[in-house]
């Protein structure tokens, strides 16, 4: 009688092999989806850039069609208006001027000055400008740079963006609104009612043109428009990068050197 003989089950080198098979089949997949999800946002944050340039190449907006844009109320009015230039007539409204702390410009720290502007506009319009940068008092914190304030009408220029930024205030103790004009942020909801400018649009306005004369002058070095196109483009460019660096080691380790291994000797464990 013929006794079948047993097939010889799988080694413990063919396992290994195909676990960093596997493994490497995971990898490259998960970096090349990531790298293709980079690039997809990348194209978004190009159309975003796209129609931002549209919008900054605009005839800019006078104060009589700022209002009646905003007094659309309609729920995106206000976004899409960012970025349209403006050339606005109006009134400043000085008691309400806000330094801002802890703002940058080409590197100084300073602060952003903000004061209202009251259009000449039916129905009434208050616009909280981003004037410029000035540097602080380094000997005296709480002393603030003279700024000139024009009384009367004024025309002002600039590009009409989101409200200043919000900073970072450690253990959230943010003075309350009017206990200083020195402010870490500021909430235009709660700074129109401090000041009683109930018709404080809900943006705002960056300033520009020359910078004011004198070194206490006002800065207007605003930096330039930019989706960060170029950053997701970079992040693509190293997953694509690690993805074909793991299918590269792949192929040399457990493909070509086993071929240039020479007949009888043991596969490396490396």
């Amino acid at each position: 009688m013929n006794t079948p003989v047993p097939r010889p089950g799988p080694t413990r080198l063919d396992l290994r092999f195909w676990c960093i098979a596997l493994a490497a089949l995971v990898a490259v997949l998960a970096t090349a989806s990531l790298g293709r999800w980079q690039l997809q946002r990348a194209a978004q944050k190009e159309a975003l850039q796209a129609a931002m340039d549209r919008r900054a190449a605009l005839p800019p907006l006078d104060a009589a069609q700022l209002a009646a844009a905003l007094d659309a109320k309609e729920g995106d009015a206000a976004e899409a208006l960012l970025h349209r230039r403006a050339r606005l007539r109006g009134q400043w409204v000085p008691q309400a001027t806000v330094f801002l702390d802890n703002r940058q410009m080409q590197g100084r720290p300073g602060f952003f000055v903000v004061t209202p502007l009251r259009l000449s506009t039916q129905p009434p319009v208050v616009v909280a400008v981003q004037r410029g940068w000035v540097p602080r008092d380094f000997q005296d914190r709480t002393r603030l740079p003279e700024v000139p304030t024009p009384a009367g009408d004024v025309e002002v220029e600039g590009r009409i963006a989101t409200p200043p930024s919000h900073l970072y205030e450690p253990g959230g103790t943010a003075a309350p609104e009017g206990s200083s004009r020195i402010r870490q942020n500021l909430d235009l909801a709660a700074y129109g009612a401090e000041h009683g400018l109930a018709a404080l649009a809900p943006l705002s306005l960056q300033q520009t043109g020359s910078d004011d004369a004198g070194p206490q002058g006002l800065r207007r070095g605003w930096p330039a428009i930019d989706s960060g196109v170029a950053k997701h483009y970079g992040y693509a460019f190293q997953w694509f990068g690690l993805c074909g660096l793991v299918l590269i080691l792949y192929v040399w380790f457990q493909i070509i050197r086993r071929f240039l291994r020479p007949r009888g000797e043991p596969a490396s464990t490396a």
